[in-house]
């Protein structure tokens, strides 16, 4: 194997039969009863949980047999479980975290395996690396063990346990449900075949509320779509969005902790616009205070809104694993990244799209406005923002010629606007004195180069990207 196996923003992914097997999950595994045994965490007991993907639960079930065998308690969840569901529960079970199987919004031949601490939070790089400076001894010696699942589950070792009613009486003391039910608003709901199926309709059903549930089937071919809730895989909802005249669509991810948004026209609300608007949900309508944690990805409209509700606003590199530390430390209102990922403070500092999906239901009834007036609403404060991103694959061997292609140049102006500014927190970001940015960075899972840029107009965005594009010669 020759241990190809390197964690990335959150975990380590690899294409189901060529790089992620049974024997690199097991070796994984291994790696984490080992961490929490050396950190003292062992006793806790670990929850373990999958998504919808090719055998996930038959991968969940080798983590489940190597933990036990090892000596640490399993909690393994009876069925697919969306990961911000088992974030919860790692809370609930006052366990040392979990170990999730899904590759989030990856297409169809990828799985994952994801890690969460104890207070169910992304494992730090530092976490990552510890378990990853262990693979090459554990293969080199031969030392995982494991133990049956029927073993595990007569010694007590391994218990069957589902999170979704803790998680689900926590939702409840978190949002106004029932007053939501009793809207008449029509809601389109795309779980994109994934984990999050079944979850909104089953919160939000039982009223004169109605909800419409697509693509909610379990099908790890994940048909005609990637199961990541941005414009280009949100066609069939935005189409059945204009054609029901719903009031708006939401779409969960793979593994349902991203959000993504159909306006009441089928046009997608683009991540920035999500997180801006959650933000004025929880700073206005629940007229709350607390600082603002944004990835460099996301949206310059949060340093003005910070600007307008007097909150701080802190920024971090990319990854939620970089994002829920500092909303700790700053006890934070929200944190959120350019990925569609949103946390929000009273509940796990991890992304949830399931709760985000309800906060931005409960904005749209409490503001009594639209999603393409609240976009209005949320311009009339900070001015037009707009946003794309681009997704640029590239040979594996390209990756440092890239790198030095983009380092050796220092532009002093894009299309025709003189750059102010340029860092390095996360890839290479130029900002311009017109208020617009363009960044420049690789993706931490996958052999894809993100070009992001945000703007007055969306000419100028394009302008913007297609300069991105030249300055990494692709």
């Amino acid at each position: 194997m020759g241990i190809a196996i390197k964690f990335g923003t959150d975990g380590w992914r690899g294409i189901i039969a060529e790089d992620f097997t049974f024997d690199n999950v097991r070796l994984c595994a291994q790696a984490v009863a080992e961490h929490l045994q050396d950190t003292g965490l062992a006793p806790r007991g670990l929850v373990i949980g999958y998504d919808t993907r090719f055998a996930s639960e038959n991968f969940a079930q080798a983590c489940a047999e190597v933990i036990a065998a090892n000596g640490t308690k399993v909690y393994l969840c009876p069925k697919v479980t969306p990961t911000p569901v088992i974030s919860y529960g790692v809370r609930d079970k006052r366990a040392a975290g979990a170990i999730i199987i899904t590759a989030s919004h990856n297409p169809a031949i990828w799985n994952g395996f994801k890690i969460k601490t104890e207070i169910g939070t992304s494992a730090s790089p530092e976490v990552e690396g510890d378990v990853e400076r262990r693979l090459p001894d554990i293969l080199g010696q031969n030392k995982i063990k494991q133990l049956p699942l029927s073993k595990g589950l007569e010694q007590g070792l391994i218990e069957y346990v589902d999170p979704a009613p803790a998680y689900l009486h926590h939702i409840a003391e978190l949002v106004e449900l029932e007053h939501l039910r009793q809207t008449s608003l029509k809601v389109i709901v795309d779980p994109m075949y994934g984990a999050g199926a079944g979850y909104l309709k089953t919160i939000i059903s039982g009223g004169r509320l109605e909800v419409i549930e697509i693509n909610g089937e379990r099908n790890p071919i994940f048909p005609q779509i990637q199961p990541e809730p941005i414009a280009p895989n949100l066609a069939k909802l935005s189409t059945l969005v204009k054609q029901t005249g719903a009031d708006v669509g939401l779409a969960t991810d793979g593994d349902a902790d991203r959000l993504g948004v159909v306006d009441e026209n089928g046009s997608p609300l683009t991540p920035l616009q999500i997180f801006a608007l959650l933000a004025i949900y929880l700073l206005e309508v629940r007229g709350e205070r607390g600082a603002i944690v944004k990835t460099v990805t996301t949206t310059s409209m949060l340093y003005k809104l910070g600007e307008i509700y007097h909150v701080p606003v802190y920024e971090t590199a990319v990854g939620f694993k970089y994002v829920a530390p500092k909303m700790i430390a700053e006890d934070a209102l929200i944190g959120g990244e350019e990925s569609s990922g949103y946390g929000f403070r009273g509940h796990i500092p991890e992304r949830d799209g399931i709760l985000a999906s309800l906060y931005f239901l409960d904005l749209i009834v409490k503001l009594n406005k639209t999603p393409q007036q609240l976009i209005d609403y949320l311009y009339d404060q900070v001015g037009p923002h707009y946003y794309h991103r681009i997704d640029l694959e590239f040979p594996a061997a390209s990756r440092e010629a890239i790198i030095h292609r983009v380092e050796s140049q220092t532009p002093a102006r894009l299309i025709d606007t003189t750059v102010t500014s340029a860092d390095t927190i996360d890839g290479f970001r130029y900002h311009l004195a017109d208020g617009s940015w363009l960044l420049i960075r690789f993706s931490g899972t996958q052999p894809i180069l993100r070009i992001y840029s945000e703007s007055s107009s969306l000419s100028r965005v394009n302008q913007l990207l297609e300069q991105g594009r030249h300055l990494a010669g692709l």
